[in-house]
């Protein structure tokens, strides 16, 4: 008994430990990448892909760990906590919806005025709170979703009420004393009520998502969009809370941190397995081609090159985490950060024939072909209707935010689609060819439907090194936006062009190494 009371302890003391080192982990490696982009207009995403992927990769090869961190389970935790940074997304991107559309104007929300002390180098007091609080938001909130449903996905289960806890506890009084707020009282009580929400969503899809799995298996982000979204819409007036705010600024880099940790430990392993290399062919190569060939459709065709445009316009089109998280952060101006989450929703809404076909698709082991190729036709169709609304918008907000919600849907049609009948007329399995056309676009719906085991237990457990490999292809894509912003927002034409004719040749030399 003594000794069982001792090996107990140690397990206690150990969960703590964990807690420390993933705080310790993650925030350093958010701060040092917004330090690194200190004083120019790039995006601190890149720096968390090469720190994380290199931080996970020295963890296996110096022995601390083994492939997928399992001795650091809750960095795996956190890691798979995507789907509650996009539910905020998905909630703000219902709101602007429905303002655009009911042409509805809000006063401007001047609850909160951010602290000017810089704390860090390229972070402000008050923005380091909102990246501390979002940490603590992650592992409360997915710790307390799975506390509720009795879900174990390892020994960790057993403390999910003591990581809530301190998750949930820490990110209530994670507010920063120095910044104005109007109203303390309720602003803290708005943080609760979000919480409440962010956890009922995440239950109400889950439940629906097994409700509805018998007859099509949906992935859960889909139900989740769907009622946040409408949440949103309906609640429009809400104005944000330290929660919203915090997982706004901050949710998705932190994500994302944590799975290149997860992926950079699976670089080994992953190129030992035959097919590989095709795989992260098309990852590499389909993130320049749908990425720079989007953004020549619209500086071509839709008469525009303004990163008020193409930011938002290309985030939403590929469901692009890596360009969302630096919409939404503000890092590609206020115009970019508001349009985001707008851009995002809208193709979500056309999901319910994606996930339902790659689900069918999943089901019996190939892509359903015929559909598959109607909705690229679709896509085509639509994005064509996208470019002459664009090119017609004259500047104007209400048009330019038409055409893109237009351009986002089609565009993403043809990408995801486009993606998965070219690889499968190759002969790519199609658990790879979702990991390829995830990685390729960076979309986070089909990341987060992979790593849910959509596709297998394979493709789940590859995902995170799959996701990020065509990271490295960001510097070109956030070298060009922050080019963009240091000449008033207008992004060079040649280099786009022959970014997109390399993207172009790569995708088919990644078919033909199939």
């Amino acid at each position: 008994m003594e000794v069982a009371a001792v090996l107990d302890q140690v397990a206690n003391l150990q969960i703590l430990n964990q807690f420390l080192l993933s705080l310790f982990l993650l925030i350093p490696m958010v701060l040092v990448a917004r330090t690194a982009v200190a004083g120019t207009r790039y995006s601190p995403i890149l720096i968390i892909v090469i720190f994380g992927l290199t931080m996970g990769y020295v963890l296996v090869s110096s022995g601390v760990s083994t492939p997928g961190l399992p001795q650091f389970s809750l960095i795996d935790l956190i890691s798979r906590a995507t789907i509650v940074a996009l539910t905020v997304s998905f909630f703000v991107g219902g709101q602007e919806l429905r303002k655009i559309l009911g042409g509805i104007e809000v006063e401007p929300d001047d609850m909160v005025i951010p602290s000017k002390e810089e704390t860090f180098v390229g972070t402000g007091r008050t923005q380091l709170i909102f990246i501390v609080r979002a940490f603590f938001l992650l592992i409360g909130i997915e710790a307390l979703y799975r506390l509720t449903l009795g879900l174990s996905f390892s020994d960790l289960s057993r403390f999910y009420p003591l990581i809530a806890y301190l998750g949930l506890v820490g990110a209530v009084i994670m507010i920063d004393h120095k910044a104005q707020v109007t109203n303390k009282r309720l602003y803290i009580k708005m943080g609760i009520v979000e919480v409440v929400a962010i956890l009922g969503i995440l239950l109400g899809s889950y439940t629906i998502a097994m409700w509805i799995k018998p007859l099509i298996a949906l992935p859960q982000i889909f139900f989740a969009m769907i009622i946040s979204a409408g949440l949103g819409a309906l609640m429009y007036r809400w104005r944000f809370g330290p929660t919203i705010r915090a997982l706004l600024f901050a949710g998705i880099p932190v994500v994302l941190a944590a799975n290149f940790m997860i992926g950079g430990s699976r670089i080994t392993e992953a190129f030992a397995i035959t097919g590989m290399n095709a795989v992260l062919a098309y990852g590499f190569f389909g993130q320049m081609f749908w990425m720079f060939g989007g953004i020549a459709l619209l500086m071509l065709f839709g008469k525009t090159g303004h990163a008020r445009n193409l930011a938002p316009g290309m985030a939403g089109a590929l469901s692009h985490s890596g360009l969302t998280g630096a919409c939404t952060a503000g890092d590609l101006g206020n115009t970019a950060a508001y349009r985001a989450p707008i851009m995002i929703n809208v193709p979500f809404f056309g999901h319910i024939f994606v996930f339902s076909i790659l689900a069918m698709s999943a089901q019996q082991g190939s892509l359903m072909m015929w559909p598959s190729l109607l909705i690229v036709l679709a896509g085509v169709l639509l994005t064509v209707f996208s470019l002459k609304t664009m090119s017609k918008a004259d500047g104007k907000d209400a048009s330019e935010v038409k055409g893109l919600m237009q351009f986002s849907f089609g565009w993403q049609l043809c990408a995801v689609f486009g993606g998965f009948v070219l690889l499968s007329v190759a002969g790519m399995p199609l658990g790879f060819t979702a990991m390829s056309v995830s990685s390729g676009i960076s979309h986070f719906g089909l990341f987060a439907a992979t790593q849910g085991g959509m596709f297998g237990e394979e493709a789940s457990l590859l995902i995170p090194f799959i996701f990020s490999m065509p990271f490295l292809v960001h510097p070109l894509v956030f070298f060009m936006f922050g080019r963009a912003m240091e000449s008033d927002g207008e992004m060079p034409r040649v280099p786009v062009f022959i970014l997109a004719g390399i993207g172009l040749l790569g995708v088919l030399y990644s078919m033909i190494a199939v």
